[in-house]
């Protein structure tokens, strides 16, 4: 478990656990300007999804991960394997949802989730608004298909948001690159049609949800609609634009999880 999702471990033995998952097409480095701030006084957990980062790639299996559960169960077997209790889990997009169904699977381990940019429907659905219609899905999973390289430079910067900073598009996109193109494929279908929405009102621990501004992958009317459904959520709005805020306003991301957990 520690080799196959190359599990890193920093911080204060005896500080509360914190455990941060990255999104789709990225890895724990994305989390390399915030978890730092933690280790003063947590113990800091990081991980690749299995697939993604340096994780081991032969651990891949398309049935296990051909849905959220299957990531979920690894979040709960590296929090057992690292002998974590009252984990804070911290998800970047998809993640969120992952740390949902992580939660419900095991509820002793979890004393908190951070959900940064969540979405539990990206395909709007009747009254729902999840940002995307089936079209646009359709067609985002079929230029995926047809060119990897192509999507990865197209969607990046639409993902990371900030036009006036090149150099944050360039590592987003060359961390999609970096992916598995049938990998990356099978994780997008995944993240882009998964629908969480029931499992939200059964979260039973404190709940940040961290909405950016201007955020074309969670909009603000999903991070509206997740606050409103997790019992005794809290909805903090950053001024930060785009979808990563960890790598793009790490300071205010940081400042708002303390606040939460403080």
């Amino acid at each position: 478990m520690i080799a196959r999702n190359r599990v890193r471990v920093s911080g204060v033995d005896d500080g509360r656990p914190m455990v941060f998952a990255h999104g789709l097409g990225c890895d724990q480095e994305m989390w390399r300007l915030v978890a730092p701030h933690f280790a003063v006084d947590h113990r800091v957990v990081l991980f690749d999804h299995v697939g993604s980062g340096r994780s081991d790639l032969s651990a891949y299996d398309p049935v296990k991960y051909a849905s959220l559960d299957g990531y979920a169960a690894d979040v709960v077997e590296i929090c057992r394997e690292l002998g974590l209790d009252d984990v804070v889990f911290v998800g970047h997009s998809v993640s969120a949802m992952m740390g949902v169904l992580a939660a419900a699977r095991a509820p002793n381990l979890f004393g908190a989730l951070v959900m940064v940019g969540p979405n539990p429907r990206y395909v709007d659905d009747g009254d729902y608004t999840g940002g995307f219609s089936r079209e646009d899905i359709a067609a985002l999973l079929e230029s995926l298909d047809s060119n990897h390289l192509g999507w990865s430079a197209e969607m990046a910067p639409v993902i990371m948001g900030n036009p006036d900073r090149p150099e944050l598009t360039a590592e987003l996109t060359n961390s999609f690159c970096r992916t598995d193109p049938e990998i990356a494929r099978q994780f997008a279908r995944v993240t882009f049609l998964s629908d969480n929405r029931a499992d939200l009102p059964g979260v039973r621990v404190p709940t940040l949800v961290l909405q950016c501004s201007d955020d074309a992958i969670a909009p603000e009317v999903v991070g509206r609609y997740v606050h409103e459904q997790v019992p005794d959520s809290v909805l903090t709005r950053l001024a930060a634009t785009g979808h990563c805020p960890h790598l793009s306003a790490p300071e205010e991301t940081t400042a708002a999880i303390r606040a939460f957990l403080g």
